[in-house]
Formats: C-alpha cells, structure tokens, sequence
C-alpha cells in the first residue's frame, strides 16, 4: 500500500473519539507519527495511541484545554519533542450546545466559540512558528456544512465553523508565502458517538438531505484529510472541502 505520509509527524486535536480518532488513525496507516490532543476524552487518545504504536508509528496523548493559548504552545513544543518533528496539523476539537438563539446562556455561547474557534486559532498560532522556520508545513482544520448554511437551533456552532472557514482563508493568504498550506474540510452528518446521540427524525432528516441517501462515516472525512496533508496536495490552499453525500447541494 501506498503510503502518502510516510516519515512526517502530524499533530491532530480533539483525538480521542469520532472524527479525530478516525483521523488520527489514518494518518498512522498513511505511514505518519501522530501526536492526540484531547481533554474530556483524554483515556480514548491514550487508547488510540496504543493502537496506533502497535500498527509501528510513534504516537502520544497529550492533555491540553484547546482554547487556552498557553497549553497549545506546550502541546506543539510536546509534539515536536517527541515526534522529533512536525509536518501537519488537523484542528479537529469541537463541541455543540445547541438551543434556539433566545434560549441560549452566554455559557453555551462562550464555550462553543472557545474550543471550536479560539481552540482552532490557538493551535494554529502555535504551531505557525514551527512551519514558517521550516518553510513547510500543512494544516487542515474542521469545519462544518453548518457553518456555511446556518441550522436551526446551533447558532452559536454554525457562528463558530463559519469563523474557522474565515479563519483558515486569512492563514492560507498569511503562511503561503513560507511554503504552508491552509485547508478546511467541511463535513456533513457524520456517523458518530456525538450524533448517535440525536432523536431519531434528525437523522432521518440528515439522510433524506443527503443525495448519496445516507449518513456519512468517519473514516471517509479521515481519507480527505489525509489527502490534503500529502504532497499531492502542495499546490491547494485555502479550500474548503464538503464532505456531506451531497447535503449542502
């Protein structure tokens, strides 16, 4: 098998379950070291980890609040430290509060954007430094189709994984120039743990919107992330890529 990350070290938050285990553990088959970034799931990154040590890859679990500038900073050192290098990084961690605006606590409001875009920034500015001295680098951040449509009740989520779609356009255009590329997938409804939670109707919405008629799997946002960390990827920048079944259309 073909393996498009071989030899690279990525550093991927929010790990521990759903997408960003999904991911992390297709890096690992792709042939890349990967350093798992998580706080409420940190026992499923450790978990993770050890599959993926198993599978030959160099891998650790790092605990760290995404959106607290500080501990991005430690993590990236971290993740150097141990990896001996780094070469990608996917900002995965995000939560939902979800509630109609009038009904929403600036508590839900304030916790979304913290860990979805604060979280997203911080790890990004931390690990700007390391890429730009390297002249190379690339990061793939996790949006949503959400955030490019609005959906009712998640005004605070949508307001979030919009602002990551704004932010990672600004960081291509900011770190292009040192050889860095800046993308953003955008998945649909996803099958995991978060959404398996759901009513009943809201899934049967989800697969009734999508033109592929179904829900999407965690490993099909994984192999699109891979893709755009690898070198036949080097020459796009500042995409946004839906990864919906045709949701959004």
């Amino acid at each position: 098998m073909k393996r498009d990350l071989a030899g690279q070290a990525t550093l991927v938050t929010g790990a521990g379950r759903g997408i960003g285990a999904a991911i992390a553990r297709e890096l690992a088959l792709q042939g890349s070291d990967v350093a798992l970034v998580d706080l409420g799931a940190f026992d499923d990154a450790e978990r993770v980890a050890e599959e993926l040590r198993a599978l030959g890859r160099q891998a650790v679990a790092l605990r760290a609040d995404v959106s607290d500038f500080a501990a991005a900073e430690h993590a990236v050192a971290e993740a150097v430290g141990t990896l001996g290098k780094l070469d990608g990084l996917v900002c995965n961690a995000g939560i939902t509060r979800d509630a109609v605006s009038w009904k929403m606590t600036e508590a839900a409001w304030d916790a979304v954007l913290d860990v979805n875009l604060k979280g997203c920034f911080a790890f990004c500015r931390a690990a700007a430094p390391v890429f730009r001295g390297q002249r190379r680098g690339s990061i793939v951040t996790i949006a949503s189709i959400n955030g490019m449509r609005g959906k009712f009740g998640q005004s605070n989520y949508a307001a979030s994984k919009a602002g990551v779609i704004g932010l990672t356009k600004a960081l291509a255009r900011e770190l292009g120039p040192s050889g860095v590329n800046v993308n953003c997938v955008a998945p649909g409804f996803i099958r995991t743990e978060m959404t398996a939670s759901l009513p009943p109707a809201v899934v049967e919405r989800a697969v009734e919107e999508s033109a592929l008629g179904r829900l999407g799997e965690t490993d099909e946002v994984a192999a699109v992330v891979a893709f755009l960390l690898s070198d036949r990827a080097r020459y796009i920048t500042g995409e946004i890529i839906k990864v919906d079944g045709g949701q959004y259309i």
